[in-house]
């Protein structure tokens, strides 16, 4: 098995990289040895590397500064998608991507099904929704996994930031009333080797029967607040911590240029249906994660 993985260097990226080496070959790629703005590039590299599968990690996942760069997050989250589609349907393989529970605007109230109607509320949204569909018009065989709040050890992400002020303020307001599913990136990426294992040598048959979008996030729901607060449980170096309050505060307290959704969890009931595989309890994932850093 030939996998082309493209955004190494991202959260899920970088771990897709542990996972999926032991499957085969793996040739894994992020800018500055590809730049996802430039079409041509992009198609060549498919069509030079003849992959098996093409994993596509890559994305502008700066929710705020999407904002004033619309086109660069159009460019990458919807046009290079629409390119490695139309590049895996030409050599009859299969496509997995990854998209965001931002393609939803969080006025349901509940955990979000594959059902229900997208309507994103900023431009990273908007320009994810736009991928899904370029991909799915364009057909083959492809799988789409809407996942959220995607998180590992790596710098720049929710974790690492909660540590970092935990280390240097003594009371913390964290918003409550956002609620998400809080997703391991090392989960999402062991689960997506599961499921090439699963598929076996016809990995574009095998997608083929099952194509479509599913969701695909850490199991249970939690507030920014709820997950902030287990993460400066699991810090294994609590010692370190001046923090001694944790503060709820609301969404309206934090002006970002970004709307962002009050209440985006996934429901992925119907992934466990298909594949039969679900991720653990995010509290678990999240214990996990931080005591092998």
């Amino acid at each position: 098995m030939h996998i082309l993985l493209f955004g190494k260097n991202g959260q899920v990226g970088w771990e897709l990289q542990r996972t999926l080496g032991t499957l085969g070959e793996l040739t894994a790629l992020d800018y500055p040895e590809i730049d996802f703005t430039d079409i041509d590039a992009i198609r060549q590299t498919v069509r030079r590397e003849r992959p098996g599968v093409i994993v596509n990690a890559a994305a502008y996942t700066a929710v705020d500064k999407a904002e004033s760069e619309p086109e660069i997050a159009t460019a990458i989250n919807a046009a290079a998608s629409g390119v490695l589609a139309e590049e895996a349907l030409r050599l009859g393989i299969a496509l997995i991507h990854y998209s965001t529970d931002y393609v939803f605007d969080g006025s349901k109230g509940s955990p979000y099904s594959e059902a229900d109607a997208p309507n994103p509320l900023n431009v990273y949204g908007k320009s994810k929704l736009a991928g899904e569909r370029v991909i799915q018009e364009t057909g083959g065989s492809y799988l789409i996994l809407r996942t959220s709040w995607v998180y590992s050890m790596r710098q720049g992400g929710f974790v690492t930031k909660v540590l970092e002020w935990a280390r240097r303020q003594p009371a913390l307001k964290i918003v409550d009333d956002q609620v998400g599913n809080p997703t391991s990136c090392r989960m999402l990426a062991e689960a997506t080797a599961q499921l090439l294992a699963m598929a076996g040598s016809d990995i574009s048959h095998w997608a083929g029967e099952r194509c479509g979008v599913y969701h695909l996030g850490g199991d249970g729901t939690a507030s920014r607040y709820q997950w902030a607060a287990e993460i400066i449980r699991n810090d294994p170096r609590r010692e370190e911590q001046v923090v001694r309050e944790l503060l709820p505060a609301r969404t309206v307290d934090f002006p970002t240029p970004a709307q962002r959704p009050l209440f985006s969890a996934l429901d992925c009931s119907h992934f466990t249906t298909v594949f039969g595989l679900r991720l653990p309890p995010w509290q678990k994932a999240l214990q996990l994660m931080m005591q092998s850093s």
